[in-house]
């Protein structure tokens, strides 16, 4: 069978899914992406489309959909060029987020098309007015994203199948259309990601030396922002170094935006609620890494004391399944995403996203209790290992789906 994978990021989501079907030598397997940076996989032909996108004036409301059309027709005329080189694929496997898949069954009508649902966007019950630090958004935002769903709902029509990586993200599709939609999470390597008693790492300016035996507190985000709760994370780090004399804080992340919107003043995230709090910590025991290679992040959640996942009611990040698998206690935000995976008490703690004074009691209460740290990190990798194992449970699923059509 011919696949073709289409993500603006590839391989992303469809990594393990790509690479597993290309071990087959009866297959042959096409990414395409938009990112200079993306990574080909191992057996995959990777195809780069350049989306030139050259806006025109239209409502406010559309200027996103517009980007959406125009990276959907650069998918267009990068598949025109795979036909023209012999490759029809049988079955397309693609994020529809960004539009690239809006015109691909014109090019490949006879292609199966599998969607990966990631995000429906609502006005209530999700991310939109969660945190009330930020300014409500207006009915105009209630229009606008009814319109940047278009063409999640555009592949929702023409999909053969969908899938979405948690049952709490496939419920914020409309009724009409959760019945179309599985859900198969995209996996967690449990022999990579599992615990270590003897990990260590050498992290900082300074590459100071941490092990198990070390009071660490993890957190990690691909960009320190507000949806990932690093606000709260730092107005609860004042109180949690001095209950905690001897903890230091190992903080993950970029200063991007990953989501939602810049500060006014384009100052960072990190270094505006640095600011906040720098008179009142040490200084010493706030380290921060930026982005770090794989493996120190894989050492690093082994040797988690405590490791703080915060998030919106929004995307489930995979940092928090990672560090579940390896044995890491979890203190998580109660929020529809975590509330799906963290049991409170048996596989992590649950405390409010808005509060730093809870999170400070429950990161405080693992670190005082070793044993029930021990106990949820114990649980949490079972949970893992039960439901989101790669190779046992999450591939198996996704190869099933995609050459079954």
């Amino acid at each position: 069978m011919k696949f073709l994978f289409i993500h603006q990021n590839f391989p992303a989501q469809f990594k393990h899914s790509a690479r597993a079907l290309a071990i087959d030598t009866n297959h042959q397997v096409v990414g395409m992406a938009i990112s200079q940076h993306s990574q080909s996989v191992p057996g995959v032909q990777l195809v780069r489309h350049s989306m030139e996108f050259t806006p025109t004036q239209p409502h406010p409301y559309l200027i996103q959909y517009e980007k959406q059309i125009q990276n959907g027709l650069s998918v267009v005329a990068a598949a025109l060029e795979l036909q023209k080189s012999g490759f029809v694929p049988d079955v397309i496997c693609a994020h529809p987020g960004w539009g690239e898949a809006l015109f691909i069954k014109d090019v490949f009508p006879k292609a199966r098309l599998v969607c990966y649902q990631e995000f429906y966007y609502r006005f209530e019950g999700s991310d939109v007015n969660f945190d009330p630090e930020f300014p409500r958004m207006g009915m105009e935002n209630a229009h606008h994203l009814r319109v940047r769903n278009s063409s999640t709902l555009q592949s929702l029509a023409c999909a053969d199948a969908n899938y979405s990586p948690t049952e709490w993200q496939r419920s914020q599709y409309p009724k009409l259309f959760r019945e179309k939609i599985d859900c198969i999470h995209d996996g967690i390597d449990t022999d990579v990601f599992s615990p270590d008693p003897r990990a260590w790492v050498k992290i900082g300016v300074n590459a100071r030396h941490f092990t198990k035996q070390d009071e660490v507190i993890t957190f990690v985000n691909r960009n320190l922002e507000p949806y990932r709760g690093f606000h709260s994370f730092m107005k609860a780090l004042p109180e949690i170094l001095r209950r905690r004399p001897k903890a230091h804080v190992v903080i993950i992340g970029g200063d991007d935006v990953s989501y939602g919107s810049p500060r006014d003043d384009r100052v960072s995230y990190r270094q505006h609620y640095f600011n906040e709090i720098a008179s009142n910590v040490d200084l010493n025991r706030i380290i921060f890494c930026g982005r770090i290679p794989y493996m120190h992040y894989l050492s690093l959640l082994q040797i988690s004391s405590c490791h703080v996942y915060l998030t919106y009611p929004f995307v489930l990040s995979w940092s928090m399944l990672e560090a579940m698998s390896t044995c890491a206690p979890i203190v998580g935000s109660k929020t529809g995403p975590v509330l799906e995976v963290i049991e409170n008490e048996f596989s992590g703690l649950l405390t409010d996203f808005l509060s730093p004074l809870q999170i400070a009691d429950s990161v405080c209460e693992l670190l005082n209790n070793k044993e029930l740290a021990k106990f949820i990190g114990t649980n949490a990798r079972n949970v893992i290992q039960s439901k989101y194992d790669l190779k046992q449970i999450c591939l198996p699923k996704q190869i099933k789906l995609l050459t079954q059509l």
